[in-house]
């Protein structure tokens, strides 16, 4: 008998894996994870192809010294001189490339579709382009790379027999192209656009390769088998719902927003009924959006039998509440491999360059309710890189809800308005997009991509009574109180401390975290009170803050005390506290709508305040979205001025928001596909086009060909996925010393070495995370203060001693830090 040609050597015990048995698990999880597009033979072909070339002897001799197995004396390797050296992927791409690219139109595409995913699958920036930006054919180089390196002769001797018939098997039941086609027809249906029809072609394929890439990630960490495989989604939503509705009958209504709320909730019971689609939750802020959406979603997920609800919040301050809000509702309640049900993902803990351990630990949302950011929601799409794209087929027959989805970055639009609609239409999938202040993601140019909302406008509004709603849920004045030559800091913060005097509390909103920390200091020096929320400081220290700040704000608080909190914007969107006034710099009218959410948020006074001030030094030259808004803002409150019935004598009324967007969106329809510059690319270009149709890299190649590229698939996938960012610097993550659970969570991922109890830990981790841009976790670096949990491990903790309780992170020690317990 033949010796087994080896995969990996398993954690924890080094248990060899065979290539076959690699190759047959990988295949069966990739064809279950790609079967909810309809594609399922197509994954189990990429799958038992994708390590093909690992059947070479080459690699067979690189994998056993690596494990210290070859005798050196007689057989001399330097395996770490060949750490990913030897090209075991493009074997399989190549085989199935040559197989099956010339048996029918339509398999052509079948093939190269199947050919990339695999080709890609150890590549460190994820999909591979096709064309480059400069028109050169990368994949039919890669797909002519010289049998030397790639070994596909000698995989196809050696490969075990049972996978080869297999392989046969498949490769003549794709030959026609149907399973292909048919989805293809699905796809299409009802698109005009070519250009969106070839970026919902790339989805398509994006999809497959995250199927690819998840069964792969998942076999090689020795989490999956086939026999378990269908389990690991199961389904709890009959517990559940029965956790939300009982949950829901012990709130009691204390006055008339309660009653409100209450309304608003059950509409969205009896909106779970609809067929799957996307739709729009249209609510004031204070309308209790949190809780009435988990209602829907986990009733309608209960209704069609979907795999879970995923949560999708702008900043990590709303993951914390809403979060909280949810492990309330469902406490007690475990998924089927024992993990909680409720997950948060919002901070990269792995590292951006990935090594074999990182990529078994990266997330892949494998639980049943997941909160997470837009930024990861949109490098699952978009980014380069496997960290991220692992994750796209769990978004498959899911509900996603949107909160705050005003707050998408408007550069991303196009893009974002294509996924959401591959997601109803391909994936099966509900998409609800919720917020106070609705953006006209269906009034876009469709020929780029707009929200193609089930039943129109009308019809996809879950909220009953839209504008009689907001009518009844205004509880504030909203003061225009600009003046000329702007406030002085001095000015503003005696108005925030008067403010605070008058009305009992104020929350000051201000756009910079500079302003914040200035006025913070300032206030201080005036009112004993002063609270102060950042991003630098991880989930759990800003939950106990609010807390804090609600317990203070309690009408029942029988201390009379004069409150204070110093914030920029990521406490509008959607963090329930209920101040007595608001001081608001001055920004865009959807970011004002949400300062008014936290003032007299339930209807404790007569009328609430919120006072728009216009400082007069403030830098926002690196904050373009804010500058333009407060512009557009500016436009508005002329109007306003001018003709307050216009607006129904409300500047937080319906007709002013959609004014507001019709101005906002006219001026930033050319920013919409995520323009590129030359300087990033070669030349200027969006991404939009360069993963759809891709004009110029074609023209170029034309042009130095003479001839069209021979491929369908043209996109620059590769260099689309390079220059992505949600956010101009991407952040990392950094695990903080915040009490005695932040302390015990480091001190465990110093010692751990099991890859199952890390990858726990890490989850436990999200919420005493913080994320750094490179500037400043350069700055942590240089100071010393910042270690990797494990050598090479790129997991990092801090120094407790650069950790402050009044501002999170630190980049200077003063004193009294470094004593935190929670």
């Amino acid at each position: 008998m033949k010796k087994a040609s080896i995969a990996h050597y398993l954690e924890p015990d080094k248990k060899a894996q065979s290539v076959q048995e690699h190759l047959e698990e990988v295949s069966a999880a990739a064809s279950f994870f790609a079967g909810k597009i309809g594609l399922p033979s197509m994954g189990r072909l990429a799958g038992l192809l994708h390590d093909f070339g690992k059947y070479s002897s080459a690699f067979q001799r690189y994998i056993r010294s690596a494990e210290g197995i070859l005798d050196p004396d007689t057989e001399p390797l330097d395996a770490d001189k060949l750490k990913g050296k030897i090209d075991h992927a493009t074997a399989g791409a190549q085989k199935i490339w040559q197989d099956l690219r010339c048996q029918h139109p339509i398999s052509s595409l079948v093939a190269q579709a199947i050919a990339l995913c695999i080709a890609s699958h150890h590549s460190r920036s994820g999909l591979i382009d096709c064309l480059s930006p400069d028109g050169a054919d990368k994949f039919s180089a890669r797909m002519a790379k010289q049998d030397e390196k790639t070994h596909l002769d000698e995989a196809r001797r050696l490969a075990d027999q049972d996978v080869l018939a297999k392989v046969a098997d498949l490769l003549s039941s794709l030959r026609d192209g149907e399973e292909l086609k048919r989805q293809l027809d699905r796809l299409f249906c009802g698109e005009d656009s070519r250009e969106v029809r070839e970026f919902y072609v790339g989805l398509l394929v994006r999809f497959l390769y995250s199927a690819l890439i998840d069964a792969d990630r998942l076999s090689a960490a020795g989490r999956i088998s086939t026999a378990n495989l269908h389990a690991r989604d199961g389904h709890k939503w009959d517990r559940l719902t029965d956790r939300i509705e009982r949950h829901i009958a012990g709130i009691e209504a204390r006055n008339w927003v309660d009653e409100l709320r209450s309304g608003i909730s059950l509409a969205c019971l009896q909106f779970a009924s609809h067929e799957k689609g996307l739709y729009q939750l249209t609510v004031p802020t204070g309308g209790a959006k949190t809780l009435s959406s988990l209602r829907f979603g986990l009733h309608h997920a209960s209704r069609h039998q979907m795999e879970r609800l995923i949560y999708v919040v702008p900043y990590t301050t709303i993951i914390d509440q809403n979060a909280a809000v949810a492990r309330l509702a469902l406490e007690e309640l475990t998924g089927g491999d024992g993990d909680p049900v409720v997950l948060e993902h919002h901070s990269n803990l792995t590292p951006e360059k990935e090594t074999p351990r990182s990529r078994l630990l990266a997330e892949n949302w494998d639980a049943t309710v997941i909160f997470t950011t837009t930024v990861q929601f949109l490098e699952t799409l978009f980014a380069g890189g496997t960290r991220g794209v692992r994750r796209l087929h769990r978004l498959a027959n899911a509900v996603i809800v949107f909160d705050e989805i005003q707050t998408l970055p408007i550069k991303t639009i196009h893009l974002f308005n294509n996924a959401i609609n591959f997601l109803v239409k391909q994936c099966g999938s509900t998409v609800v997009l919720c917020t106070a202040t609705q953006p006209l993601l269906h009034g876009v140019d469709p020929k780029k991509g707009a929200a193609r909302l089930t039943g129109g406008p009308d019809k996809s509004e879950m909220a009953p009574h839209r504008d009689d709603l907001f009518e009844a849920l205004r509880r504030v004045e909203v003061i225009d109180g600009r003046k000329n030559g702007g406030w002085s800091e001095a000015e503003i913060v005696q108005c925030i401390c008067n403010e605070a005097k008058e009305a009992g509390s104020a929350l000051a909103i201000v756009n910079t975290k500079a302003a914040a920390r200035r006025l913070h200091d300032l206030c201080r020096q005036q009112v004993g009170n002063v609270f102060h929320l950042s991003t630098y400081m991880c989930p759990a220290h800003r939950m106990k803050i609010i807390s804090e700040i609600r317990k203070k704000l309690d009408p029942e608080n029988t201390k009379s005390e004069t409150i204070i909190c110093v914030s920029t914007q990521l406490i509008e969107a959607g963090v329930d506290v209920d101040f007595g006034s608001v001081v608001r710099s001055l920004a865009g009218l959807d970011s004002i709508a949400q300062a008014a959410g936290r003032c007299n948020r339930n209807g404790r006074r007569p009328s609430g305040r919120v006072l728009v001030v216009n400082p007069s030094h403030e830098s926002l030259t690196m904050l373009p979205d804010i500058e333009i808004g407060k512009e557009i803002t500016q436009r508005i409150l002329d109007e306003y001025r001018k003709d307050p019935d216009a607006f129904d004598s409300d500047l937080l009324s319906p007709k002013a928001m959609l004014l507001y967007y019709k101005y906002y969106f006219f001026s930033r329809s050319h920013e919409m596909a995520y323009r590129v510059s030359a300087k990033e690319i070669g030349h200027d270009d969006d991404l939009f086009s360069l993963l759809s149709t891709n004009v110029f890299p074609v023209e170029a190649h034309k042009r130095a060909s003479r001839s069209a590229p021979p491929l369908y698939l043209r996109q620059s996938f590769k260099s689309a996925g390079d220059v992505f960012k949600v956010i101009d610097a991407p952040t990392e993550g950094v695990i903080v010393p915040y009490g005695e659970e932040g302390k015990r969570i480091i001190a465990a991922l110093c010692a751990v070495q099991s890859l199952e109890e890390t990858r726990k830990l890490l989850r436990d981790a999200q919420r005493y995370s913080v994320n750094l841009f490179p500037r400043d976790m350069e700055k942590l670096i240089h100071l010393g203060c910042s270690y990797e949990t494990q050598k090479g491990s790129g997991i990092f903790y801090l120094d407790e001693r650069y950790y402050s309780k009044d501002m999170g992170v630190a980049f200077e020690v003063k004193e009294g830090m470094g004593i935190l317990n929670g």
